[in-house]
């Protein structure tokens, strides 16, 4: 057979070009009999385990006294199909193929057994193992630290609250906090940072440590977190979406403002009345070098409550795409005259099957909500 190459030199290939191929090749190659004898060697094989393979058993050619449990090749002869497995040969691993070899009238007359060193694989596999799992362990800490942060119980005679925090990975972008600020001042604020995961979590880590817990103007303490934000993290394409509230419980009033929020707080009470606390403002971001945020205080009424929470519970979505949506939230809120907890349940068990999930493991988006009740 003769092949013309781009010149239009001929090349003649000779009866014995397949043996070139297979000799000039890396992997190991050799072909058994029916009756597990070695026909064939090529010669990367023979350089790595002797001139002396041709004519014994397949597994002596290996230095094994007894046939392997799990031979291949005799699956491979029966079968008449291809068979792969694992095998460690002179404390290397190689992954060995045998394939059936057939005549012209489809008889099995022989195998060939490819085998190829997976040794440096088989390491470096074992390394990622070993490194995902510190990471997954890092992750795990970093994430009781996180939760760490969360508000814990904060006793008052003036209001209860609850809230569910169900970040979607490890690390969860969303974030709340509730505390005092005086006797008669409680602070509460509600965050969701674009994108999820240690990035994320490390800006809701700067949010709580960097918010002032001092001032009485919800407006001061965004404008005062955004120049933080601007000389640490300038340099950050993510960015903090932040409804800061801060209840006077003196007064019976709320004062509050929003750095970009795309959700409204619910103000709302038992007879049913309810009011969206809606009020423009830019994300903590590097968009802008000085954004303004607005006060807006409003009166509050005995029993009412307020309802926080991040866009990921209206986003969940049925098995048409449907959302969940602002609507079903608002009357399933609405129409629950028990205590914040038993309210915020009552939502998760609604938004779960409507997007019929069984546990918001399954979910995409963190899933962060607050109800506090005002006495």
């Amino acid at each position: 057979m003769s092949i013309n190459n781009e010149n239009g030199i001929n090349s003649i290939i000779d009866k014995n070009f397949i043996k070139y191929i297979i000799n000039g090749m890396y992997d190991w190659v050799r072909v058994l009999d029916t009756n597990d004898t070695v026909i064939f060697v090529n010669e990367a094989m023979s350089k790595a385990l002797g001139d002396n393979l041709l004519g014994n058993k397949c597994y002596k050619a290996l230095k094994k006294d007894s046939p392997c449990e799990n031979c291949i090749s005799r699956k491979a002869v029966f079968e008449g199909t291809s068979h792969q497995k694992e095998e460690i040969i002179g404390g290397r691993i190689f992954s060995v193929m045998s394939s059936p070899i057939k005549d012209e009238t489809g008889k099995v007359v022989a195998c060939v057994e490819v085998l190829h060193d997976i040794t440096d694989m088989k390491n470096l596999q074992q390394k990622i193992i070993e490194q995902n799992k510190k990471l997954q362990s890092d992750l795990n800490i970093a994430r009781k630290l996180q939760c760490s942060l969360l508000p814990k119980q904060l006793f008052s005679s003036d209001f209860e609250f609850s809230y569910i925090y169900k970040p979607c990975e490890t690390l969860g972008g969303d974030f709340l906090d509730i505390f005092k600020i005086d006797e008669d001042h409680t602070g509460i604020y509600i965050a969701d940072v674009s994108g999820h995961g240690v990035a994320a979590s490390m800006l809701t880590v700067f949010l709580r440590s960097s918010i002032n817990k001092s001032t009485l103007s919800p407006a001061e303490a965004l404008t005062s977190l955004y120049q933080d934000f601007n000389r640490d993290y300038k340099d950050q394409d993510l960015y903090i979406t932040v409804f800061y509230a801060i209840v006077d419980v003196k007064n019976y009033s709320i004062d509050y403002s929003n750095a970009g929020h795309s959700v409204s707080p619910v103000l709302f009470n038992p007879s049913g009345k309810f009011e969206l606390l809606r009020v423009p403002g830019i994300p903590i971001s590097n968009w802008l070098e000085d954004p303004s945020y607005k006060n807006v205080t409003i009166k509050l009424e005995k029993d009412d409550r307020l309802f926080m929470y991040t866009d990921g519970i209206i986003e969940l979505k049925d098995k048409n795409g449907e959302q969940y949506g602002e609507e079903r939230l608002l009357n399933t809120l609405l129409s629950e005259n028990t205590s914040p907890v038993v309210i915020l349940d009552r939502i998760v068990e609604d938004a779960s099957a409507f997007a019929s999930i069984r546990t918001f493991n399954e979910i995409s988006d963190d899933i962060t909500m607050l109800l506090l009740e005002i006495k």
